[in-house]
């Protein structure tokens, strides 16, 4: 078994009205190349719920001149890193809207321990809400290196993979002949540093949930349909959980 204003909101479709299930605020966890994009759109169609991105967040903010962007702006241009603060006012924001009100999937947030308990006790203060459930996507490391190195890209933005969906010729679009790029950041050096930042600012996260007893693992090196299923088993465990303690 088991990422401040409507502009920033990617499009989705609403929940059939006969559906009474609430998947709430759901937290989606997974190392580069798990596939959390995808199952987050598929998560979204199928419940109509919106994807909160904290880095969307971000930049909406900024090119809206909000007093949150100016100050994240300023510390950006100083090459330091946003804080906390300030990023949890930005989902603070997001969370006054009124499409979240049956759920929504984040992204990039909760990145750390304490983004995860400050969330608790904002959810905790509006008994109309439901706390967090975090689901983790776990593939080995060795097939998420294969996803993420052997990933080549046409100039047309079409994706191969030398291992699982390799073109005809070698190095070569299949459609249009052009030839395969790899992306500087799909080196095995920046892959391993990438998984090293992840597993430390993870780590404490998902014991964080696991210790309140909403988290629950699922296998991502299945067919992406499976992957949604098992999500979406998962989430309602989960819900059914906490409905009965």
């Amino acid at each position: 078994m088991p990422t401040l204003t409507n502009d920033s909101v990617v499009p989705h479709t609403p929940a059939p009205a006969d559906d009474d299930f609430l998947p709430g605020p759901v937290l989606l966890l997974g190392a580069p190349g798990v596939g959390k994009g995808t199952q987050a759109k598929l998560l979204m169609a199928e419940f109509g719920i919106p994807q909160i991105s904290t880095g969307d967040l971000l930049r909406a903010n900024i090119a809206q001149g909000t007093p949150l962007g100016k100050a994240a702006k300023s510390l950006m241009d100083q090459g330091q890193l946003v804080s906390d603060e300030l990023v949890n006012q930005m989902v603070a924001d997001r969370l006054a809207q009124p499409d979240v009100k049956r759920g929504y999937i984040l992204d990039g947030f909760p990145r750390t321990l304490n983004q995860a308990e400050w969330l608790d006790s904002v959810l905790v203060a509006d008994s109309a809400t439901l706390p967090v459930v975090a689901i983790s996507i776990v593939v080995s490391y060795d097939q998420l290196l294969h996803r993420i190195t052997g990933r080549r890209i046409s100039p047309t933005g079409r994706i191969y993979n030398v291992y699982s969906n390799p073109p005809v010729v070698p190095g070569y679009c299949d459609v249009d002949g052009s030839a395969l790029i790899q992306r500087s950041d799909d080196s095995e050096e920046v892959f391993a540093e990438r998984m090293k930042t992840f597993a430390a600012q993870t780590a404490p996260v998902i014991e964080h949930y696991r210790n309140q007893g909403r988290f629950v693992e699922v296998d991502g090196d299945q067919a992406v349909e499976q992957v949604t299923a098992e999500i979406t088993c998962a989430l309602k465990h989960l819900r059914q959980k906490a409905q009965k303690s």
